[in-house]
């Protein structure tokens, strides 16, 4: 979430100056100078033809609009196609907790309490390789596993309103960074059968994958596009969800005709927020941030090649400053540790205990710096990290 780092006087300043004209006003009818300049700011740096953008305050609240906005656009699509009314999502997906959000999602613990409130959608497996439900390698698979994902689709895509997808990564479910190819493969499937595309950019866009979107990697262009965590640059909580102009043209249309997107929060595109996010992209511009990451990638890359060599760690994932280091009882069998050890926790609390901060998801290390972080920082981070595996598991 945290981009430029804490206490950054530029986007302290904006904020204070922000203060002094106005702290927040509704865009219900409404609109300030902040928020209209972000949002063409934001499309300028958008992928493929995405122009128009809607505020909210949370990554799983710019989801919620990314469904309701895709729903609503096949009922007022010229033909109006009303029975495409279902999604489709990966297995192992986050994309928030807000009720439609969970809908899509793919991971059981963050959804089994709720089920009763949920809707059904369709799910398909997809590239999780170090653990392969098709007990393929890849890239002599020849992604294999996406001939589930396309027959799914293909079957249901007179009913399916939108494809939603994590680009490049799968992140709450361990970091899972897809092959080469298979993101912009998921996309062509969708646009193939005339099914909108939603990207979730929360947790990838604003440079962690080592571009400003995950989904420039590929060349893909969504149809809707998600944005929240590091679109302030970690400092306020704000969304948003851009989409394109056909899909904003379907909204448009006389009062008797009710067509408005009715969706809207007291805190959408509050000032302060606005103002944050502008100064972090200014900060972009003029630290050519995304240019000063790659050295510091290429470091990260070169770094993780020694963890390979730790006998209980089993696979390291990375897209960018995104990484996920796998902890396995059995490197040959790939064996998962007894949920009751806590194995990863363990190793969390002892970086801890030695002055660095990350996070577990099950067994997995969540490696996930700040761009601002220095060389020599990131050292430090890799360092206390192999230690602190050293120290739990061994090094044999």
């Amino acid at each position: 979430m945290n981009v430029h780092g804490h206490r950054r006087r530029e986007i302290n300043r904006a904020i204070t100056d922000q203060l002094e004209r106005v702290a927040h006003t509704t865009l219900l009818g409404l609109t300030h100078p902040s928020a209209i300049e972000l949002a063409r700011r934001l499309i300028e740096i958008a992928p493929g033809g995405l122009s128009r953008v809607f505020y909210s305050d949370t990554g799983a609240a710019a989801m919620e609009i990314a469904l309701k906005m895709a729903l609503q656009y096949w009922q007022q699509c010229n033909p109006p196609r009303p029975h495409k009314t279902k999604f489709f999502s990966l297995c192992n997906a986050y994309h928030g907790d807000t009720v439609g959000a969970m809908s899509v999602g793919g991971i059981d613990l963050f959804q089994r309490a709720y089920h009763q409130l949920l809707f059904p959608i369709l799910q398909a497996r997809g590239a999780y390789c170090y653990h392969c439900h098709l007990h393929m390698s890849y890239p002599a698979c020849r992604f294999t596993c996406l001939n589930e994902v396309e027959q799914m689709i293909a079957e249901k895509a007179d009913e399916l309103a939108a494809v939603v997808m994590e680009p490049m990564v799968q992140g709450a479910a361990g970091m899972l960074v897809y092959p080469a190819g298979y993101t912009r493969a998921v996309w062509e499937i969708a646009k193939r059968h005339q099914v909108l595309f939603i990207v979730d950019e929360v947790a990838t866009g604003f440079g962690k994958t080592g571009k400003m979107f995950a989904c420039e990697h590929e060349g893909i262009e969504p149809d809707v596009m998600a944005l929240g965590k590091g679109i302030t640059g970690g400092y306020l909580p704000l969304a948003a969800t851009i989409t394109t102009e056909q899909i904003y043209r379907a909204f448009l249309g006389t009062v008797e005709q009710q067509r408005t997107f009715y969706h809207g929060h007291t805190y959408t595109g509050n000032p302060l927020a606005c103002a944050a996010a502008l100064a972090s992209l200014d900060l972009f511009e003029q630290e050519q941030t995304l240019q000063q990451l790659q050295p510091k990638i290429a470091l990260l890359t070169k770094e993780l090649e020694r963890f390979k060599q730790l006998s209980l760690v089993g696979d390291i994932r990375q897209c960018g400053f995104m990484v996920g280091i796998e902890l396995v009882q059995d490197k040959q069998t790939r064996l998962l540790f007894p949920t009751r050890e806590k194995v990863a926790v363990r190793v969390t609390k002892e970086a801890r205990r030695r002055g660095v901060i990350i996070r577990p998801l099950a067994d997995i290390l969540v490696v996930m710096p700040p761009l601002s972080i220095s060389e020599e920082e990131l050292g430090i981070l890799l360092n206390v990290i192999y230690d602190s595996i050293v120290s739990i598991l061994g090094s044999s």
